[in-house]
């Protein structure tokens, strides 16, 4: 259930023991149950079927100086944010943020959503906030954004853009949306209309955003409803009647 974006762990111990879970209806109240995945054909949860799922699916907002990496010889990393229980589950980060760059980054063990959401293919949008210097950004700026423009700003290199969603905010900061993803994109992008990046934060990646209860460094699960979003916005189908419940496991905890 934690890994179906019900709660944690704690909050779903609660819930079971009051009675806001059924298996093939039955009430369940001992959150000490385990069953074969053959043993059930549904678990209720608040009126709402779920199905199971041996994939998980994370939300960290990412904090200055960290790396998004697993590990690392010399500087901390995302791991660190982790839940012991859920690491060496195959959890991995979808794309990266620069070290200074805060905000949503992702994390699954789903190989294929996390390669979908990372490619250009599929124009998943991605929204930053950004803290820049140089002269306040105007219209030419913005048109010139939602045009596209061809980057050259590397050698014997040039990278054409799709058009990117610019706006203004005050004299020193912007809010940028784009559906790529290339190295360094948004700091390159900047750069080319003479406003270096000061600072950079995520503030939105496929839909998915950070609620305003969740300080840097917190680290959540998707909802059903986010996880059904991002796997739609890449095509993916969703097979409710049975693709989704891993025969493969022996044995669950409920929780």
């Amino acid at each position: 259930m934690s890994n179906s974006g019900c709660g944690t762990r704690s909050q779903i111990r609660d819930l079971i023991r009051a009675g806001a879970v059924s298996v093939d209806g039955r009430v369940i109240n001992d959150p000490s149950l385990h069953i074969t995945a053959d043993q059930f054909e549904s678990i209720i949860f608040r009126g709402s079927r779920l199905f199971y799922s041996q994939f998980i699916y994370l939300c960290l907002n990412k904090p200055d100086a960290c790396l998004t990496a697993l590990q690392d010889s010399r500087l901390p990393t995302v791991r660190q944010y982790i839940p012991e229980n859920l690491c060496g589950k195959g959890i991995s980060p979808v794309g990266r943020l620069d070290y200074h760059t805060t905000g949503v980054l992702l994390l699954t063990n789903d190989g294929e959503l996390n390669h979908r959401l990372t490619s250009p293919k599929y124009h998943i949008p991605k929204s930053y906030t950004i803290g820049y210097s140089g002269p306040p950004i105007d219209q030419s700026d913005v048109d010139c954004f939602a045009e596209g423009f061809v980057l050259s700003d590397r050698p014997g290199e040039e990278t054409s853009l799709a058009p990117a969603k610019l706006i203004p905010i005050d004299d020193q900061h912007c809010v940028l949306t784009i559906i790529e993803g290339r190295t360094h994109q948004v700091k390159r992008m900047l750069a080319a209309i003479g406003r270096p990046v000061q600072t950079l934060h995520r503030n939105e990646f496929g839909g998915i955003v950070l609620p305003p209860t969740q300080m840097p460094g917190d680290i959540r699960d998707l909802s059903s409803e986010e996880i059904q979003s991002l796997r739609t916005s890449c095509g993916i189908h969703y097979d409710p009647g049975g693709n989704n419940k891993d025969l493969s496991q022996n044995e669950t905890d409920l929780v």
